[in-house]
């Protein structure tokens, strides 16, 4: 019989994890929380609720959370009906959030003790490919213990990495979305810099996809500056912020040069403050900042 999964976490890409989960038919059984997703979906798929984690726990061989990131995480096994509380020995936790790997190997290390296995499989691309059932995910952990859960992250992954020991997903996952939301704000900025100085934003986008600028993050934007669409980027600048956050974290703990990811931290730090809500929908808003008085 296939393994009881459990999932706390149920946003925009916790989501489609789960649904994903559930349609290759492993039960499921999620946590209740204000920040989920609607869960009729998956509720009529065959999918449980519970609203504790003691209960979730119990009923679980598998524990997956996606969560926002660190204060999450560890609140989700440290706190006081948390899962460390409950955690019945041999019970794998992967966790996909975005985490700094320190506390992540402190996390694997209390997990163990408890008499659990433990896996930092943090994911990328966009709730799109969540959906679809269609992420990359690098992971974490012991090389055995991976290849036991490897049939269930092919059921919502399609390319998956397994980067070393415990930490090492959360570690490469920060240096992807250094690389990542560093090209999304130098592209941003000049895209800005471009429709101020009256460039065509189609001929802008021509000229770079046939030079330096080609890649991913260009035709992830290219909807929004040619035309204002950016439901292909559904990315919100207080996890970009964080995660840069998280980044200069991990690089100042191992005595890294961290001065560029200052600066796009900065960049993000600065967005998040201008705009009135604190979140926008999309990263991509950076782009339609009002231009200064002149």
């Amino acid at each position: 019989m296939m393994k009881t999964v459990g999932m706390i976490g149920i946003g925009m890409m916790g989501h489609g994890i789960a649904s994903n989960i559930v349609r290759h038919g492993y039960p499921l059984v999620v946590l209740e929380h204000p920040g989920n997703q609607p869960l009729d979906t998956l509720l009529a798929a065959g999918a449980s609720k519970t609203a504790t984690i003691p209960d979730l726990a119990a009923r679980a061989d598998i524990v997956i959370l996606c969560v926002t990131g660190t204060p999450e995480v560890e609140d989700v096994l440290f706190s006081p009906n948390g899962l460390l509380s409950a955690l019945r020995p041999g019970t794998i936790v992967i966790d996909c959030s975005t985490a700094i790997p320190s506390s992540t190997e402190r996390i694997a290390a209390a997990v163990q003790k408890a008499g659990g296995k433990f896996l930092d499989a943090p994911m990328t691309r966009t709730p799109k490919e969540a959906a679809e059932g269609r992420l990359n995910l690098i992971v974490g952990g012991d090389a055995a213990l991976y290849a036991e859960c490897e049939p269930l992250l092919q059921r919502f992954a399609e390319n998956i990495t397994f980067a070393g020991p415990v930490g090492s997903g959360h570690r490469l996952k920060l240096l992807h979305n250094f690389v990542s939301l560093g090209f999304s704000a130098v592209l941003a900025e000049a895209a800005a810099c471009a429709a101020r100085g009256g460039v065509d934003p189609e001929v802008l986008i021509d000229v770079l996809a046939k030079g330096g600028g080609a890649g991913v993050i260009l035709e992830r934007l290219r909807p929004f500056i040619e035309r204002g669409d950016g439901s292909g980027f559904r990315f919100t600048i207080s996890n970009a912020l964080k995660d840069m956050t998280y980044y200069d974290t991990m690089a100042r703990e191992i005595g890294a040069s961290h001065t560029t990811s200052t600066a796009i931290r900065e960049t993000y730090a600065g967005a998040y403050v201008q705009r009135a809500t604190g979140t926008v929908p999309e990263l991509v808003a950076l782009l339609s900042q009002p231009p200064a008085a002149h």
